[in-house]
């Protein structure tokens, strides 16, 4: 995707007058280390002193430690899976193939790769995945369980041959903040999983060429940081991967003032991404996940190397696990909110193992579980190595009352987002929160009063997710944009205006009106916003949990407008359509389960699923993967104050 002058002017928009200094000086400062990169110290008495306390690898569940196995012998044979695009190639990987497309990256000044642009570079995506070398600290950790060399010396023989092709501010991998973060993440713990190892000395600290490339990735964050109206989870990958590498590797004379500066943009940033609630700023549930691992890891690796982290920092960690543990369902799946793109912070566990879960016990292990938390009967390889690493302290007991939540919190004002439960596992997001966060809202859709509904984990009103970033425009456009999600469109228009894949130009302004709960146990939603210039949409959402039946109303004030109300059904769910009533059949372990969706009856109703053009009908279980999914979509008009009223309810024969 090739980006225009118009883009780069509506871009610059939207930046305040410090952040273009700050940018004109990295112009400036690239342009420079074109012809004049810096040089790595010469330094002496390098060590790794940061190892993983004894008997913590003793600490992995053997069912845990067995899937960590199983994963790392499938990668040791060449095969992996990143973005739905199957790989046999990782024996002997080359760094800038991408497999999708079949193209191969350039190697030239990095600064100059059109990373954006798929006819040229292939799916940078596919491409970056591998070199965050995520899938070598599960070869590390396998080694550390294991004992076996095997997997160590094949860890080896990847990072050495990263290194060896990858040198400084050449090619794709030095283009993306991020990506040298969480890479520098990766090669900590790598260090720390093959402590036991003979040969990683000499991998390391004794190895001339991973020094450099320590010191550079180091270098190029602290003179590159992502700025302003960018400051989102690239900023906090970026000072968690520094923070990390000047502790564990402190071997420069300058480690000291990077390690002090990452903690300091760490902190500063782990705040300003993060309602005073816990929930994430930009919305997008999956970079809450990304951000609270980075941030774990970070104090981690302060506790494992003796460094002071400020309470601020626990303290927003702590919110963040207490705020994940009241937004997940009945089955730990939190809402699909936002952008996702898979990203993870720190990978140390086999295929199967629950993320989220795997969040909640690292929080349970760090801060103590609260009484009203869900219950984590999975297991994991990394709660028990974070849990090793971060000491415990008298300020921070295992359940603090202060500052925590004594029930269970549906509401949280800050983030516009409420969660709506029921019995039989009834869960039922409602958004009535700001459109992202900062200027550009990167990783928003075009979603204002959207709902999701699920039963017992099942998606039955789905948000459709995500699927891809760059490369194909159309579907980006449709997974983000207001029809793409259960909501009501007008004119044919998204609530908020995009300017580009990851830029907002007007944002659609929420808030939500009320929520309250009644003696009969109905509980009431309500909220309204105005993306629409000339008119109002306003929706309530009522739960009536004795009947297991949602109400939803849709309100729309001002003059005669098109309509288009979506209502997405997860990819389990079969509806048969019969004029305004669908019936809702699927299964759970087996059983048979049903609903009905009754639809307003003013709007004309058709069925879609799998459609491509335009795109419509989707569901994105996870980055670059979609499958055909039914969408139901209400046509018609609205004249002066309109309402519609549409009935979601979970009961007949076959219902739970």
């Amino acid at each position: 995707m090739t980006l225009s002058a118009s883009w780069y002017l509506r871009r610059l928009s939207r930046m305040g007058p410090r952040e273009i200094a700050g940018r004109a000086g990295d112009a400036v400062r690239r342009r420079r280390r074109r012809s004049a990169p810096p040089t790595c110290p010469r330094t002496t008495g390098r060590r790794f002193a940061t190892a993983l306390p004894a008997g913590a690898v003793l600490a992995v569940p053997p069912d845990a430690a067995k899937r960590l196995v199983v994963e790392a012998d499938r990668l040791m044979s060449g095969h992996a899976e990143y973005f739905g695009v199957a790989r046999d190639d990782l024996v002997d990987p080359d760094w800038w193939y991408d497999p999708k497309t079949g193209r191969r990256a350039g190697h030239g000044y990095a600064f100059d790769v059109p990373y954006r642009d798929e006819s040229v570079v292939g799916d940078i995506k596919q491409i970056w995945e591998p070199s965050r070398h995520q899938y070598l600290t599960v070869l590390a950790a396998a080694y550390a369980i294991t004992g076996e060399d095997r997997y160590a010396e094949r860890v080896a023989q990847h990072l050495r041959s990263w290194w060896a092709v990858n040198p400084p501010l050449r090619g794709v991998h030095w283009i993306s903040g991020i990506e040298l973060g969480i890479r520098l993440l990766s090669w900590v713990w790598i260090r720390r999983l093959l402590d036991g190892w003979s040969g990683a000395p000499a991998l390391f600290e004794n190895n001339a060429v991973a020094v450099n490339q320590v010191w550079h990735h180091q270098r190029w964050l602290a003179d590159f940081p992502s700025r302003g109206s960018s400051a989102n989870n690239h900023v906090i990958a970026e000072a968690a991967g520094q923070f990390a590498a000047a502790c564990a590797f402190p071997w420069f004379s300058t480690s000291a003032r990077w390690r002090s500066g990452a903690l300091r943009s760490l902190e500063r940033h782990l705040r300003a991404n993060t309602f005073a609630s816990g929930l994430n700023r930009e919305l997008a549930t999956e970079y809450h996940g990304l951000v609270l691992e980075l941030g774990l890891a970070a104090v981690a690796e302060a506790d494992a190397s003796g460094v002071p982290v400020p309470d601020s920092v626990r303290r927003v960690l702590l919110g963040m696990t207490d705020a994940l543990a009241a937004v997940v369902d009945s089955r730990l799946r939190p809402p699909r909110q936002g952008d996702a793109d898979d990203g993870h912070g720190l990978v140390v566990d086999g295929a199967g193992t629950d993320r989220w879960a795997s969040l909640l016990a690292t929080g349970e292990a760090v801060f103590g579980r609260l009484d009203w938390w869900p219950t984590v009967a999975g297991t994991d390889v990394r709660t028990p190595l974070l849990a090793a690493l971060i000491r415990p302290r008298p300020s921070r007991a295992p359940a603090p009352a202060v500052g925590r939540p004594a029930t269970r919190p549906d509401h949280f004002r800050d983030a516009g987002l409420t969660i709506l439960r029921g019995p039989g596992g009834l869960w039922c997001r409602c958004d009535g929160g700001p459109h992202g966060f900062l200027s550009i809202a990167a990783h928003a859709h075009a979603d204002a009063l959207s709902v999701e509904v699920r039963h017992d984990g099942v998606d039955v009103l789905a948000d459709p997710g995500t699927y891809c970033y760059h490369g194909q425009p159309e579907w980006r456009r449709y997974f983000r944009s207001t029809l793409g999600h259960n909501t009501l469109q007008l004119d044919g228009a998204d609530q908020s205006v995009s300017g580009g894949p990851f830029l907002w130009t007007r944002h659609a302004r929420s808030r939500v009106l009320g929520m309250d709960r009644s003696e009969a146990g109905v509980v009431r939603w309500c909220a309204e916003h105005d993306g629409y210039r000339g008119s109002v949409h306003r929706r309530r959402v009522e739960l009536a949990a004795a009947e297991r039946e949602f109400r939803i109303t849709d309100e729309v004030r001002g003059p005669r407008r098109a309509v288009r109300l979506a209502f997405h059904l997860g990819p389990l769910i079969t509806a048969d359509l019969e004029g305004n009533r669908a019936s809702l059949t699927w299964s759970r372990d087996g059983e048979g389960r049903s609903a009905t969706l009754d639809l307003p009856h003013r709007l004309s109703w058709r069925a879609h699923r799998g459609e491509s053009d335009p795109p419509l009908g989707w569901y994105s279980s996870g980055f670059g993967r979609k499958e055909p999914a039914t969408t139901l979509v209400g046509t018609g008009f609205a004249d002066g104050s309109e309402r519609f009223a549409t009935v979601l309810a979970f009961r007949g024969q076959g219902a739970p």
